[in-house]
């Protein structure tokens, strides 16, 4: 993700341009963007779409056979930390990546900063849009921008508590509602054997979300300066806590999304999982036996009646600079985010959660759930999703960063230093590594 296929000025001159910094998209930007253009073909167009989402291409086949002159070829690969954003900044150099592709909020400001995406704003029916997503994904897409737009909003990953709720009943444990009876659900729960959950390690964007929640800010720009800000008052306040949890071996540290982490909740080892919306499949893949026995509730707050929720996770679809149709390709990037039909069938085959307004109306978001003991725990998320912070600020460089600060994470887990040390480590490397690519930043 730190590949590079522009001279350094130009990334300079595209941070300058950010919005972020309360600017417009005019200086840096290319010259289909500062025209305002955005024209249909004359004749039938083929796309290519990059995913990883499982069974795309199934909800594609719906398009295809209703839009004979703008047809869509699917490629996957892997998610896109783990390839497939180096094989679009490959492509992006080569000048033949993908019209579209898949890339997630946080991984976002990296390709606007390298000019890597088309800003479709002038296309048909894009800016109308602003209204059909949930606001906090479209200050994702849009970075604050006047007159542009970088993606389409796809999916989002509103927080809340998964929680066993039988296990709580039969300890007499109350469900908590606030961090502090967290922390006392935690020592109690280790009393008896087990844990109230499982601190993970190398989930930072989860770390992230958190802070989030919290009220805090990684980055930020002004003065066509990054600010980067790993430490501040929020950031420590929840490195502290899961610090002092960890202190007292009150949540494991098992590697996340393994088999040992998965058999951890099909036995009963961890009573609840603080995640995203995504995390309901998850957890009835890999923990089939819990059937039932599982709730949701929102997330523990930091004062008694707050609604504040985090994120984590979340995609767009973008149009990749270069796409010789963005007329057709951003058409196709709002059939696919809002069709009623298509959003229906990602959720059933990939697990996605909608970043549309209206997906809160489909028949998989208004029923029970029975792994939830019939629980409508889509309304949970849904309103975790209303109460999350619109304003919350990616940086350039995510996935150095996650790197980086996941380093410090293992240590402190296993002992060795702290997760505010590994914050403070993250800090500084994620600046040097902004002033190696010669992006200003605030010192």
């Amino acid at each position: 993700m730190r590949a590079h296929y522009g001279k350094a000025t130009a990334a300079f001159a595209i941070v300058s341009a950010l919005a972020l910094a309360g600017c417009s998209a005019g200086e840096g930007a290319s010259d289909t963007q500062a025209a305002g253009t955005c024209e249909p073909a004359s004749g039938p167009v083929e796309l290519t779409f990059t995913t990883w989402v499982p069974g795309m291409e199934k909800v594609v086949d719906l398009w295809n056979k209703e839009n004979e002159n703008i047809q869509v070829k699917v490629q996957t690969g892997p998610n896109g930390n783990s390839g497939t954003y180096q094989n679009f900044f490959n492509q992006l150099q080569a000048g033949n990546a993908p019209d579209l592709g898949q890339i997630e909020y946080d991984a976002l400001p990296n390709f606007r900063v390298q000019d890597g995406l088309e800003n479709i704003a002038a296309c048909e029916g894009v800016a109308d849009a602003k209204d059909k997503f949930v606001d906090w994904t479209w200050g994702q897409v849009t970075f604050g921008e006047e007159e542009a737009v970088y993606a389409v909003p796809q999916d989002s990953g509103p927080m809340a508590m998964f929680y066993r709720a039988d296990l709580f009943k039969e300890a007499g444990i109350k469900v908590p509602t606030t961090w502090d009876e967290y922390a006392a659900a935690a020592e109690q729960i280790k009393a008896r054997g087990s844990y109230i959950t499982n601190f993970p390690r190398s989930d930072v964007n989860w770390f992230a979300g958190n802070v989030w929640q919290a009220g805090g800010q990684w980055f930020s720009s002004a003065n066509d300066q990054w600010d980067v800000n790993l430490t501040g008052s929020e950031s420590e306040k929840v490195a502290n806590y899961w610090q002092d949890l960890l202190s007292k071996d009150q949540v494991s540290t098992l590697p996340s999304f393994s088999d040992e982490w998965n058999a951890s909740f099909n036995q009963g080892q961890q009573w609840t999982w603080v995640s995203a919306v995504w995390g309901a499949s998850t957890l009835a893949s890999g923990a089939p036996d819990t059937s039932g026995k599982w709730a949701v509730a929102p997330m523990p707050q930091w004062e008694q009646g707050g609604k504040a929720a985090g994120n984590w996770g979340g995609s767009s679809t973008a149009v990749l600079k270069g796409s010789k149709h963005p007329y057709e390709a951003s058409k196709f990037a709002l059939w696919l985010n809002t069709d009623p039909e298509a959003l229906a069938l990602a959720n059933e085959l990939g697990g996605l959660y909608p970043a549309a307004k209206s997906a809160t109306d489909l028949p998989a978001f208004t029923g029970g759930v029975d792994y939830f003991g019939g629980q409508k725990i889509y309304e949970v998320f849904a309103e975790a999703s209303s109460n999350v912070d619109p304003n919350f600020t990616w940086g350039p460089t995510m996935t150095q960063t996650y790197t980086d600060v996941s380093d410090g994470f293992g240590k402190a887990a296993g002992g060795d230093g702290t997760l505010l040390d590994a914050l403070r480590n993250g800090e500084k490397k994620t600046i040097d590594s902004l002033k190696s690519q010669s992006i200003p930043v605030k010192e």
